[in-house]
C-alpha cells in the first residue's frame, strides 16, 4: 500500500482547524477538494476516518489512530524535504574530525558548542586517536579533517598551522624525581616513563621525540590515564601543559629539572583534503575551531 503524504497532511489540517471548511480555508482549496481527500485515504485504508452520520463529522477511534501515527509519518517527510533542502545548498550529510589527543580538547569543544547552536544539517563524528593513528584513522575512514600533531604531508592534502601546544615533563611531587636539580639521562632511564601507546601501531618522529628509549616504559592509551599513573607517583612523562596546570599550581605535579629540557612546543595542524573541496559544513567547522584555537592560545 502506497500512502499519500498529501492526503496525510489535507487530514492533520482537518483536525487541527477543527472543521473541512476550516481547513479548506487554511490550505486555500475547494471544501470538496478537502472531502475528495479525505474520501481518498478512507478508501485507501479501507476504514471510516471519520463519522458522519451527525451534523458534525466525528473522527473515529480508528482515524484518531491512523492520524497519530500518520503525523509521525508527516514529521518525516518534513524532515527528509528539510535535509535533502539542506543538501542542494552544499551542506553535506556527514563530517568526520579526527583529533590527537595531545591536543586541548576545550577549544574543539567550544567549536562543536558553536555548531551545535548554529543548528547545522550535518552529522559531525568525532573521533580521538594518538600520534600516528590520527592519520591512519583519517586515511581508513577517508575522514574530512585532522587536527594533527604530526603527519605525513602530501599535495593531496591541504594544512592550516594551529597555535603552538607546549608539552612539559612532569612527575609527582612526591616522585624520587621531583625537585632534583640538573637531571640527566641515565637518572631517568632509572625510572618508569609513562607514555602514550601510538593507536598506528607504527613509529613516528614524534613519537620519538616524546619517548626517552629506556627499558622501564609503561604505554597507555590517552592522557587522562597516564595524568592518573602521574599523579600515582608512578612515573615520570610528557603532559600538555593545558591539561595539568591545576596539578603544577597545587604542588601535585612538578616540572623536571631535565638538562635535555623539560618543554617542547609542536605545532598542531588543522588538515583536510585537496581534492575534495569543503562543504559549507567544513568550512563552519575549520572557521570555529580556528577561531577557538586562536583564542585559546592568548
Amino acid at each position: 500500500m502506497r500512502v499519500d503524504i498529501e492526503a496525510l497532511r489535507v487530514l492533520d489540517v482537518v483536525i487541527e482547524q477543527g472543521s473541512f471548511a476550516k481547513a479548506a480555508a487554511k490550505l486555500h482549496k475547494a471544501q470538496s477538494a478537502i472531502s475528495y481527500q479525505i474520501k481518498k485515504l478512507e478508501q485507501q485504508f479501507d476504514v471510516a476516518i471519520f463519522d458522519r452520520s451527525s451534523y458534525r463529522a466525528e473522527l473515529t477511534p480508528q482515524g484518531r489512530a491512523l492520524w497519530q501515527e500518520g503525523r509521525q509519518l508527516l514529521q518525516q517527510a518534513i524532515r527528509i524535504e528539510n535535509l535533502a533542502d539542506h543538501y542542494s545548498k552544499g551542506w553535506e550529510p556527514t563530517f568526520e574530525l579526527v583529533i590527537d589527543g595531545a591536543l586541548p580538547l576545550e577549544p574543539v569543544m567550544k567549536a562543536m558548542k558553536a555548531l551545535a547552536d548554529k543548528e547545522i544539517p550535518t552529522k559531525i563524528r568525532i573521533k580521538v586517536e594518538a600520534l600516528g593513528g590520527v592519520q591512519m584513522r583519517f586515511d581508513q575512514d577517508e575522514a574530512n579533517m585532522m587536527l594533527v600533531v604530526d603527519y605525513t604531508p602530501s599535495p593531496k592534502l591541504n594544512a592550516t598551522p594551529l597555535p603552538e601546544v607546549p608539552m612539559v615533563l612532569v612527575t609527582a611531587g612526591d616522585h624520587a624525581l621531583a625537585g632534583q636539580p640538573e637531571i640527566d639521562l641515565n637518572q631517568l632511564l632509572s625510572h618508569v616513563e609513562l607514555t602514550i601507546h601510538d593507536s598506528s601501531e607504527t613509529t613516528t618522529g614524534k613519537q620519538d621525540l616524546l619517548q626517552f628509549g629506556g627499558d622501564k616504559v609503561f604505554y597507555l592509551h590517552g592522557f587522562d590515564s597516564k595524568k592518573t599513573c602521574l599523579l600515582m607517583g608512578l612515573g615520570y612523562g610528557w603532559m600538555p601543559l593545558s591539561l595539568i596546570t591545576e596539578e603544577l599550581a597545587a604542588g601535585k605535579l612538578v616540572e623536571l629539572d631535565y638538562l635535555g629540557g623539560s618543554r617542547h612546543n609542536f605545532t598542531p595542524q588543522l588538515v583536510y583534503s585537496a581534492d575534495q573541496p569543503l562543504g559549507k559544513a567544513g568550512e563552519v567547522i575549520l572557521n570555529e575551531v580556528l577561531s577557538e584555537f586562536a583564542a585559546y592560545s592568548q
